[in-house]
This record gives C-alpha cells, structure tokens and sequence, in this order.
C-alpha cells in the first residue's frame, strides 16, 4: 500500500478546483509535446514503426482528451472523498493524489526521454512504471469513487497500446535512437 506523502504531492487546491484539476495536465503535457516537438516531428518519421502505429497528428487529440479526463477523474475522486465522513475514502484519496501526482511525472518525462534525449530503453521502462501506478492508482480510487476509477480504464488502455507502440520502437530501431531523425547538418 502507498501513503499519501505531502512533499511530493500536488496541493489539495489543485484538486479541490475542477477547472484547474483538468487544466493542470491539460497544460502540462501540452507544454511537453511543444517543448519537444522539434525533435519529436523529425524523429517519429524517420524511426523504424511497429505494425498499428498511428500517424503522428493522432497523438495530439488523444492525449489531450486523456490529460482532461485523468484530471477530472483526480478532482472526482478528492471531492468525494473531502465531503464524505468516512475516513478511509479519505486516506485513500489523498494516497491517490500522490499516486496521481508521480503518475503525472512519470507521463511528463516520457516524450523527453524517448523523443528528446533519445532512451528508448529508458523511456519504455518510465512507461511500463507508469501503467503500474495508473492501475494502482484505479484501485485505490475505486476505493473512493467507483466513476474515478473507471475514468482511468481508457488512460490504461491507450498508456498499454503506447508501451507496445514505446517497445517496439525501440525493438525495431535496435534500442538505439542515435543519428536518427537529428536536425543538426554534418560537416
């Protein structure tokens, strides 16, 4: 079992406020792919793809829907828990927030890994930690709100389809990212 740990943990404001508990990873993982997205574009066409893999301008779209629906699936999950009388829906809410919260990270430095520095080992083992906390975090929220966890089920299977997507990347490009898709002319 985790334990809610505060010094990691987004501020219960976050959580309290929907607008922002839906915004929060909105921004932040659209912040990510902007930050990232030189590398990303030249990148992702010039790798070595698995069979199923979708076009590039998919991944946009999904992810924002999915950052929206974890969001609000987190301010769910906080306020049924903060208005209930029951103290275990509440400890079990606030060990989902900092779940929550190494989740979010987990997902954030993903796109950097693979795409930016080029570890798609690394990257595939940040995304095989990430589903495990995203499905433990489902069973600690179903705990506290059975609609929070179920919000989760469409994150883990997209997260399952992009550890699949990760790997094989990574499998069909010999787990080494070097020289590819690089923007830097040689000499």
């Amino acid at each position: 079992m985790t334990t809610y740990v505060p010094q990691i943990t987004l501020p219960a404001a976050l959580f309290a406020a929907p607008a922002a508990s839906i915004l929060l990873p909105v921004v932040a993982g659209s912040s990510v792919g902007y930050l990232t997205r030189p590398q990303t574009d030249s990148k992702y066409k010039a790798l070595k793809q698995p069979p199923l893999c979708p076009p590039a301008w998919v991944f946009g779209p999904v992810w924002t829907l999915l950052y929206a629906t974890m969001g609000y699936a987190a301010h769910r999950s906080w306020s049924t828990a903060m208005g209930s009388f029951d103290g275990h829906k509440v400890l079990s809410a606030k060990h989902g927030a900092t779940l929550y919260t190494i989740q979010l990270g987990l997902n954030l430095i993903w796109m950097p890994l693979f795409f930016g520095f080029g570890r798609p080992i690394e990257a595939t083992a940040d995304i095989v930690a990430l589903t495990g906390v995203t499905g433990y975090l489902a069973y600690i929220w179903s705990q506290v709100d059975q609609t929070a966890a179920w919000l989760l089920v469409p994150y883990l299977g997209w997260l399952g389809f992009a550890t699949y997507l990760s790997a094989g990347c990574g499998y069909l490009n010999n787990w080494n990212f070097k020289g590819i898709g690089s923007t830097k002319k040689t000499q």
